[in-house]
């Protein structure tokens, strides 16, 4: 399972898992990403520390 906002593997059973009032789920790893993603709404390609990040 990959992180929704990092794009790190996470193992089975650890994270947090989201849901939307859509249905649509989100996997976070830690809550630095989660409040990254909902709380700041940074997009992940522009943060050099994500698997995401495009120079």
């Amino acid at each position: 399972m990959k992180c929704s906002f990092c794009g790190e593997e996470m193992e089975r059973g650890t994270g947090v898992i989201f849901v939307k009032r859509d249905g649509t789920t989100f996997s976070f790893c830690s809550s630095k990403c989660r409040r990254n993603m909902l709380k700041l709404k940074r997009n992940p390609r522009k943060l050099k520390w994500t698997t995401k990040y495009k120079a």
